[in-house]
C-alpha cells in the first residue's frame, strides 16, 4: 500500500476539528498510575496538537511523541508541544513496554497500520496495572468522502495511475476493539460518535480530505496537470453529495473510541 505524504500545514487546517475527539477520548481516561507525572506515550503525534492536549491533562508528564513522518514531528517540535520529547518512529514496529507508560494514547493513526488489532493487543500487554491505553479512529469508511474517491480511483481515467492500493485505511466495528482489550486483560470502554462538523468556505470537504484520506492519492499524481484534473472532478462530487448550506458545508463524520484499562 502506498505510504502518505504528510503536509503538516493542510492537516492543520482544521485543527479544533481534528483535536476535539482526542478532548472527548480523554475525558473517559481515569487517574492514571504515578500521577502527577505519569508516563505518557503520543503514539502518533502528527504536528503536536494531540500532545499539546495531553500536556494541557498532565502538565507533568514525562510525555513523548512518536511519529513516522519527519515533517509532521518538525512541525510538532516547532509549533506543537515544545516540552515534550519527540521520536521517530513507525506504529506498527514500535515496542512500547520499554518506556514503562502509564497512558498510551493514540488518535487517529490505527487506521493507517495493518493488523493494527495486534497493534493495539501489544500496547495493552505493555501496561501495567492500572495503565491505560486510549484510541480514536474515523469510522467513515462508508461515508460519500471516501466512497466517491475508491469509485473514482478505479474509473478508466484514473486506475492505470493510482491503482487499488493508492488509498489505505481502514477500521473494524466497535465490538471487535472491545475484544481485543478484554482479552489483554482490560476493563474495556468502547462507543461511537458522529460529529455533525459545520465546515466553512468552498469546497470545505476537499480540503479536509487533502489532510487525510487524500495524501497517498496525491502522492501518486506527481503531474500537476493531473492532479489538478483529479481534484477537480473529485471536488464536483463532494459538493453534489455535501452541498453547501446557509451557514456552511455540514460534514458528518463517525468516530470510534477506545479506552482500556489494564487490571
Amino acid at each position: 500500500m502506498t505510504s502518505p505524504v504528510w503536509d503538516p500545514a493542510q492537516y492543520l487546517r482544521f485543527a479544533d476539528e481534528r483535536t476535539r475527539p482526542l478532548r472527548d477520548l480523554l475525558a473517559r481516561v481515569p487517574a492514571l498510575p504515578n500521577e502527577p507525572a505519569p508516563t505518557v506515550l503520543d503514539i502518533g503525534c502528527g504536528p503536536g496538537n494531540s500532545t499539546a492536549v495531553l500536556r494541557e491533562r498532565w502538565p507533568k508528564a514525562r510525555l513523548t511523541g512518536l511519529d513516522n513522518s519527519a515533517p509532521m514531528l518538525a512541525a510538532a517540535r516547532t509549533d506543537g508541544e515544545p516540552t515534550a520529547d519527540y521520536l521517530l518512529a513507525d506504529a506498527r514496529d514500535y515496542d512500547p513496554a520499554p518506556a514503562a507508560p502509564d497512558l498510551i494514547a493514540s488518535n487517529a493513526t490505527l487506521q493507517w497500520v495493518d493488523g493494527h488489532l495486534a497493534v493495539l493487543a501489544r500496547w495493552a500487554a505493555a501496561l501495567g496495572p492500572g495503565g491505560v491505553v486510549a484510541v480514536q479512529v474515523p469510522g467513515n469508511f462508508e461515508a460519500p468522502s471516501h466512497t466517491l474517491l475508491a469509485e473514482l480511483r478505479r474509473s478508466a481515467r484514473w486506475r492505470d495511475a493510482l491503482g487499488p492500493d493508492a488509498v489505505r485505511g481502514g477500521v473494524h466495528p466497535p465490538g471487535r476493539y472491545l475484544d481485543v482489550l478484554a482479552g489483554a486483560g482490560c476493563a474495556a470502554d468502547v462507543w461511537e460518535t458522529t460529529y455533525c462538523t459545520l465546515l466553512p468556505g468552498p469546497d470545505p470537504v476537499l480540503e479536509w480530505v487533502k489532510g487525510t484520506a487524500l495524501r497517498p492519492v496525491l502522492g501518486r499524481l506527481t503531474d500537476p496537470a493531473d492532479r489538478a484534473a483529479f481534484l477537480a472532478e473529485y471536488g464536483r462530487l463532494l459538493r453534489e453529495a455535501y452541498p453547501a448550506g446557509p451557514y456552511g458545508t455540514v460534514f458528518p463524520f463517525r468516530r470510534i473510541f477506545a479506552v482500556g484499562v489494564r487490571r
